[in-house]
């Protein structure tokens, strides 16, 4: 089974801020977030996922040392702190995700194609996102056609929280698939966020 492995970092927060609530508080503003997200590693010869703020800097990454498409992957802040398990789970013919935030035993979100999407093509697939803890929702909406990762987020009240698109260039350039814009609503956690949009990518096979 191939892995996602992380990279080892000290340290440099109190262990105790490892739960999700203090996550939540760390990852959620009260303002829209805007990402730049590349389905690359920044590792040399290793497939991932590195996502940017509009800063440049670097919040989030996946290091991928083997192949594309793992069953287990980890999605990491920039020091290598892991702060979701994603895990692939077959059942028949049907791919599940679970989510894990940071040390958890149960998954926080299970991930499974929509029942009106399953006999569809994967052009026009819609996934629903199961929370573990109170049964809410969320739904992964494609964007694009093709392999492209582009996608809408929207919570169990059909808002949008966030979207995924191709990036343009400052001169009005479409880049490739594999860059994209994310947006985040205020108020929401991106870190969560950033794990669908990862768990995404996996089934795009992106990332």
């Amino acid at each position: 089974m191939a892995k996602v492995h992380p990279l080892t970092v000290a340290p440099t927060e109190d262990a105790s801020s490892s739960s999700t609530a203090s996550c939540s508080n760390k990852y959620m503003t009260s303002k829209r977030e805007t990402f730049t997200v590349w389905m690359k590693s920044l590792v040399m010869q290793g497939n991932g996922c590195t996502a940017f703020n509009e800063s440049g800097e670097v919040v989030y990454r996946i290091d991928n040392y083997d192949d594309k498409h793992s069953n287990e992957v980890f999605l990491m802040d920039l020091r290598g702190k892991v702060l979701f398990t994603l895990c692939e789970q077959k059942l028949g013919l049907l791919k599940r995700w679970k989510g894990y935030a940071a040390d958890e035993a149960k998954p926080m979100f299970r991930v499974r194609k929509s029942g009106r999407s399953i006999l569809g093509n994967e052009e026009s697939s819609s996934y629903k996102v199961t929370m573990g803890s109170d049964g809410s929702f969320y739904r992964l909406q494609s964007m694009e056609a093709g392999k492209s990762a582009a996608l809408r987020i929207t919570d169990s009240n059909g808002r949008v929280v966030a979207e995924a698109k191709r990036k343009q260039s400052s001169s009005g350039v479409v880049l490739g698939d594999d860059v994209l814009s994310l947006v985040v609503e205020a108020d929401v956690d991106h870190s969560f966020i950033m794990a669908l949009v990862t768990v995404y990518g996996l089934i795009k096979r992106q990332v």
